[in-house]
């Protein structure tokens, strides 16, 4: 799933491409994507878009008229740039928006369609799409640690839960949590001081490190390959390989259809999380499918 460094790099592609465009006509290939039903999809056609925004892992496209688009890519959406009047692709096709300069296409390289789009009008309903979480790049440490601790979760859950910190997923609390040197299985009211110091710290170097990354290697183009698998990755994916910190190997542990990457040897002091008391652990802390972790909100 795109999270925050991906999103940003999404919104800024975007920016400056639509800003200040007509938003001509929109397209739906699926009927199950549009989420919303008020104000109606055609509402926006004919409206200028005034700004891109990011609302936790949702890109907002701000119109006239107080009216706002807000896409959710949720596993396998992603977004392209195309020549105007672009042909919708034809078996993960699932919108088009079509500009003068350009269609932005909404795909989806899966069966289970879970990319959504919702229309909504005024500040107030755009607000029911954020589930709450504070925004890592944003907040100070005091308030990092108060949304943290406010409840008793594994870090590895504070850390994705919507409600408690926005935008981050799998893949850049893996990268984290390697860089604080802490566990993934650490409960967030037991953390000190000092860990909640480094946590604040490497969640912080961590997201502005590849937010400058992805703009970099992009440059102007528009990003073709948002992936949550980047050969730069530190811990994500790299079971078996090297912690480039250690040199000894990164383990994982699997739970409901997710996957944590760690270093034993930095993380956990050389002990090894087995799959079966992580999910006894976690049994009433992580929720069972990514669809029920997206869809909390802060209560």
């Amino acid at each position: 799933m795109p999270e925050l460094p991906d999103i940003e790099l999404y919104r800024h592609a975007l920016r400056s491409r639509v800003v200040g465009k007509v938003l001509e006509r929109v397209r739906l290939a699926s009927p199950f994507v549009l989420r919303s039903v008020d104000p109606p999809i055609g509402a926006v056609e004919g409206k200028r878009v005034l700004d891109v925004r990011r609302l936790g892992k949702r890109i907002v496209l701000v119109l006239e008229d107080d009216l706002y688009v807000v896409l959710h890519l949720m596993i396998a959406g992603r977004l392209r740039w195309k020549s105007p009047g672009h042909k919708m692709p034809g078996r993960m096709g699932l919108g088009a928006f079509d500009f003068a300069s350009g269609t932005l296409l909404l795909t989806e390289a899966s069966k289970k369609k879970r990319a959504a789009l919702h229309v909504c009008r005024g500040q107030n309903a755009l607000l029911e799409h954020d589930p709450g979480g504070i925004e890592p790049l944003e907040v100070d440490c005091a308030g990092f640690r108060n949304a943290l601790t406010e409840r008793n979760h594994t870090v590895k859950r504070a850390l994705t839960d919507p409600r408690i910190v926005s935008g981050i997923g799998n893949a850049y609390s893996d990268e984290i949590l390697l860089r604080a040197k802490l566990s993934p299985l650490i409960w967030t009211q037991r953390l000190t001081g000092e860990q909640i110091g480094l946590l604040y710290d490497a969640t912080r170097n961590v997201l502005s490190e590849w937010v400058a990354r992805l703009a970099e290697q992009h440059g102007d183009e528009f990003p073709e390959q948002v992936t949550a698998f980047r050969p730069e990755m530190a811990a994500h994916g790299k079971y078996g390989e090297p912690c480039p910190a250690c040199g000894d190997p990164i383990q994982r542990i699997v739970f409901a259809d997710r996957e944590t990457n760690y270093c034993a040897t930095c993380q956990t002091g050389g002990k090894l999380l087995a799959d079966r008391a992580l999910s006894r652990l976690l049994k009433g802390d992580w929720p069972r499918s990514l669809e029920e972790l997206e869809s909390l909100r802060r209560s």
